[in-house]
């Protein structure tokens, strides 16, 4: 973990050239070597941004882990390249009743063991996902559907309310057979995917992937797959041009810049569907100047968000314009962030706040996405033009930043977060980040606190109205109240981007930031 103090007066030399982009392609510092041995013949090697603790998703909290958590279990939907839900271990999935979804499983899928896929798996996942703590896709569920066999392959979800976005929610339960589940991150065991784990090592993050001879469907082109954790971005280049490691995501704007026009390295990028925030702690005292939205506002008024999408973050982002990502399904845009200091001082001293009053503590996690530390320093800086001295506070990854997210380990003001958005619409988002209720409150199972009646009666409401016109009227309407209640000092939407060498063909990155590995091939 890494404490730095406010900047003054102005950015660095080496985070100002970055900002403007004259910086040049990320250095590689003497010492710091890349990855070493490069894939055998007929494997694909995978360099992660971020440490693949687990195949297994009940904990999952970042996008690009679907790419090989995907490979190995599946869920009975997926969701597609037009972020729409697509069948996979069910041939029929469909609403049978405003409270009710009717799914068949595939005629004759198996594990990769062999054992049949049941019915009574389902349900055990169901429950796994459901009890697991701390679980980051339980929050989308606003109710846990019940399974009701019907005959050996059909079975129905029934929920005492209506759940009309059951078939994306579905999507992200993975199925493991129901005497091998636990509620926990699952470090071993078979799934139906196209993959099976032949070597893992959850402390470096390694993981060796050989194909599925037995696969339900199309086997995959690749005969091997594996999967390493580099976090320094630096070594993933290196790694990438040596030909140590075949694709690399999540890559900064200088990597893209240096890569590209390289004749065995393509780039691929596509808009994205996560959300990154610079988020407000919702914990603070009813007394404290963040707990009035009009004091969050101001402070919102002197981060110019053009400067850092387009300098410090070299135009790979987009400032959003709602709570959620303007690429989901049902996402409205709702305003935008404007850059007034001026106006911002007013506020502040309006409220009582002179220059110097209100000092505040950010924290992030290394890696956390492309840019955090120029972003967290840009913004010292525009938060001190206004009077607001501002203190970072960066943890490594694998740190105790959980525990300061549930404010256990620390107090803290502002959070540089990512949300992932794995459901493909707006409405599981917006119940997964601002559904908060009183109760979950008390566990800590909020988003950084924020709990909203008024956000918590309109999803009672989009959730309950069966007819998708009128739901969709009340989506848009709840996405307007979240953002009148200013809940990030500045968000951004950033293009998912990826980097792979030309041997490795069909790479189709979707917005989700992930892929299907079974797509991909190798060329001559």
């Amino acid at each position: 973990m890494r404490t730095a103090t406010p900047r003054s007066a102005r950015l660095s030399r080496r985070t100002l050239l970055k900002a403007l982009g004259v910086a040049g392609g990320a250095a590689v510092l003497p010492g710091c070597a890349g990855p070493t041995g490069g894939p055998p013949p007929g494997s694909v090697s995978l360099g992660l941004n971020r440490t693949l603790v687990s195949l297994d998703n009940k904990l999952n909290q970042f996008d690009a882990a679907v790419t090989v958590q995907r490979a190995v279990r599946q869920g009975l939907t997926r969701i597609g390249p037009d972020l729409t839900p697509v069948p996979v271990l069910a041939d029929r999935f469909e609403r049978t009743a405003p409270a009710q979804w009717t799914a068949r499983l595939r005629e004759g899928l198996r594990y990769s063991d062999g054992s049949p896929v049941r019915i009574a798996d389902v349900s055990t996942a169901l429950e796994m996902y459901r009890q697991v703590s701390g679980s980051y896709l339980a929050a989308f569920f606003p109710e846990w559907p019940t399974v009701v066999p019907v005959d050996d392959r059909t079975f129905t979800l029934e929920t005492e309310h209506p759940l009309p976005v059951l078939d994306y929610l579905m999507a992200n339960i993975l199925i493991t057979p129901a005497a091998a589940n636990r509620p926990e991150e699952l470090q071993s065991g078979v799934g139906t995917g196209p993959y099976v784990v032949v070597a893992s090592n959850r402390g470096t993050g390694e993981y060796t992937l050989r194909r599925n001879e037995d696969y339900w469907a199309a086997p995959p082109r690749v005969a091997q797959v594996q999967v390493r954790f580099v976090p320094e971005e630096s070594n993933r280049v290196v790694g990438l041009r040596s030909g140590e490691l075949d694709i690399i995501d999540t890559i900064s704007p200088d990597s893209a810049v240096q890569l590209r026009g390289l004749p065995d390295v393509a780039i691929e990028q596509v808009r994205g569907t996560r959300i990154n925030q610079l988020f407000y702690n919702f914990r603070k005292p009813a007394d404290h100047p963040l707990a009035k939205a009009s004091v969050r506002q101001a402070l919102s008024l002197a981060v110019d968000g053009r400067r850092l999408a387009e300098e410090v973050l070299s135009g790979s982002v987009r400032s959003a314009t709602g709570p959620v990502a303007e690429t989901l399904n049902g996402a409205v845009r709702c305003g935008s962030y404007e850059f007034d200091p001026r106006r911002a001082k007013q506020v502040l001293e309006a409220e009582g706040i002179s220059h110097g009053d209100l000092r505040l503590t950010l924290i992030w996690e290394t890696g956390e996405f492309a840019g955090d530390t120029s972003v967290m320093e840009a913004v010292v800086q525009m938060l001190g033009d206004i009077g607001v001295p501002v203190a970072l506070r960066q943890f490594e990854p694998g740190g105790d930043i959980s525990e300061w997210r549930q404010g256990r380990g620390g107090d803290w003001d502002v959070l540089g977060n990512g949300y992932a958005s794995p459901v493909g619409a707006a409405l599981p988002i917006l119940q997964g980040m601002y559904g908060g209720t009183p109760e979950r409150e008390l566990t800590r199972d909020t988003y950084q606190g924020y709990v909203n009646h008024e956000v918590l009666a309109l999803l009672d409401e989009a959730y309950a109205e069966v007819d998708t016109a009128r739901r969709q009227q009340v989506t848009a309407r709840l996405q307007q109240v979240v953002w009148d209640s200013w809940p990030a000092m500045w968000a951004f939407v950033p293009n998912s981007v990826l980097a792979y060498r030309t041997r490795v063909t069909d790479v189709s990155l979707e917005a989700t930031n992930s892929y299907e590995l079974t797509g991909i091939g190798l060329g001559a």
